[in-house]
């Protein structure tokens, strides 16, 4: 697989909450950060939106909303009004005026990801995606948005089964379409595979995490001189190459701590160490914990 849907693998994205959210009159309310992907889609009507620390931002019928790691945030009717705090629901949430038909609809949620890898999402994607609707209505991401439009509409037999699939692959697609912005400037993967050498370099790394990989060999694969392709490298992804693909390989052990199935010598194997000894020591080093430990737990935040 390309290195893009490396990660999406290890992600394991799926729905884990999709509700409509419903509004009539003047209302306002505040969200405390939940640190779980959240999005959502504009159904009918429009509504303010305003993250902790950042001014409020306009959202209307056809726009979609997506952020990584949902901080603090409030919703209104209009701007400046008193909003009142609440606590996330699995169902739906009716604000404003109980009484009348909606002047305000989106369809809005959250996504699960697989909790050992989360922070491969953050280094993604920005802090904030708004994808206006009258931007890209023709585009791949348009007309996904458009399909879920079009199925919140309906009552079509199998609604409940086919929106969270598409909500899956909106998510998908809202990476993809990252990752092919030119105006992405955030230094990571989805930048680095817009570059022809790193995404040369990229490619290579994720096809064979095993190899002895050098920054000389890679240099060479890019086409470039050792100290300018270790620049470029840094500036583009964020990190050095060696760095980058021991991150890399840090993430596929965790994949495969978690899931138990494996070995801890076959783990090491497949993550480019010669022996168990060696891939626990790096793997200590870098998440202060064993790799035993890891697995019982899920995560190396945990054991604080």
């Amino acid at each position: 697989m390309d290195p893009l849907s490396d990660i999406i693998a290890l992600l394991r994205p799926s729905t884990a909450i999709s509700k409509p959210i419903t509004g009539r009159g003047r209302w306002g309310v505040r969200y405390a950060a939940h640190h779980a992907p959240g999005f959502t889609i504009i159904l009918e009507g429009a509504c303010w939106i305003a993250f902790e620390g950042e001014a409020p931002l306009r959202i209307q019928k056809g726009d979609f909303l997506l952020v990584p790691s949902s901080p603090a945030f409030t919703l209104s009717s209009h701007p400046g009004m008193a909003c009142e705090p609440r606590a996330p629901m699995e169902t739906a949430v009716r604000h404003g005026e109980t009484e009348g038909d909606p002047d305000f609809v989106s369809l809005g949620g959250t996504f699960r990801i697989e909790a050992a890898n989360a922070p491969l999402l953050l280094a993604l994607l920005p802090r904030v995606i708004h994808i206006p609707a009258s931007e890209g209505r023709s585009d791949k991401l348009g007309r996904v948005i458009g399909l879920i439009m079009e199925e919140c509409s309906s009552e079509d037999p199998g609604k409940d089964m086919i929106l969270p699939r598409m909500l899956e692959v909106l998510l998908i697609e809202a990476l993809r379409a990252q990752a092919i912005a030119a105006d992405a400037a955030q230094a990571g993967l989805l930048r680095g595979l817009r570059d022809p050498a790193l995404g040369r370099v990229l490619r290579a790394m994720h096809a064979d995490v095993r190899a002895g990989w050098t920054v000389a060999g890679l240099a060479k694969l890019a086409g470039l001189s050792r100290s300018a392709f270790a620049a470029r490298f840094g500036a583009v992804l964020g990190c050095g190459p060696i760095e980058y693909l021991a991150r890399w390989r840090m993430a596929l052990a965790k994949d495969a701590l978690v899931r138990g199935s494996k070995t801890l010598d076959r783990i090491a194997e497949e993550v480019g160490y010669e022996s168990a000894s060696a891939f626990s020591t790096a793997f200590r080093k870098r998440l202060g914990c064993s790799p035993g430990r890891f697995a019982r737990t899920g995560s190396a935040a945990s054991l604080v």
